[in-house]
């Protein structure tokens, strides 16, 4: 069985053995905020397992990033070409590897395979092009991931304000 934990804040965090959720609610570190339903027994005692847990302590988490990679672009980007908007399964540098170009999210993004040989090595100013969006790193967020991996529904009143917040940051 897996358990939800919560920062403090509720912001949540990520997802856990229950057997690691009922060691930190005895040894005082989290407290349970929703139970699975399913008992837990030791020779003293019977708990509720826990399916989301809460920290009593806030820990302040670093960013995490994404890696740039082939498939975790074309999943940001739904394979469309960013230029001409059909499909798109290539890789693309906006600013060239040969011009000083760099291999990161402000740099990248899909392209069909005309619009990559259209544009080869040249800027988007020689061709007259422009991106209709703005290039930037994706950020991680957690509550999506954690709903998109385990899809449990007693998990979703935890997770979806923050997916919604993460959201309005992304707009």
């Amino acid at each position: 069985m897996k358990t939800l934990v919560l920062n403090a804040s509720y912001e949540p965090l990520g997802v856990i053995a229950t057997r690691r959720a009922v060691l930190l609610v005895l040894s005082g570190k989290a407290s349970t905020i929703a139970g699975s339903g399913a008992k837990l027994h030791s020779r003293s005692l019977v708990l509720d397992a826990p399916s989301v847990v809460l920290l009593n302590q806030f820990i302040k988490v670093p960013h995490r990033r994404i890696p740039l990679t082939r498939k975790s672009a074309l999943e940001r980007y739904g394979h469309v070409c960013a230029y001409c908007g059909k499909y798109g399964d290539t890789l693309d540098h906006v600013i060239p590897r040969a011009r000083g170009g760099t291999h990161t999210w402000d740099n990248v993004v899909i392209a069909c395979f005309r619009c990559n040989n259209v544009k080869s090595d040249r800027l988007l100013a020689d061709l007259g092009w422009k991106l209709p969006f703005e290039l930037k790193e994706p950020h991680l967020n957690m509550a999506s991931l954690i709903s998109m991996r385990w899809n449990d529904p007693n998990w979703e009143e935890f997770t979806e304000p923050w997916r919604r917040h993460e959201l309005q940051l992304a707009g």
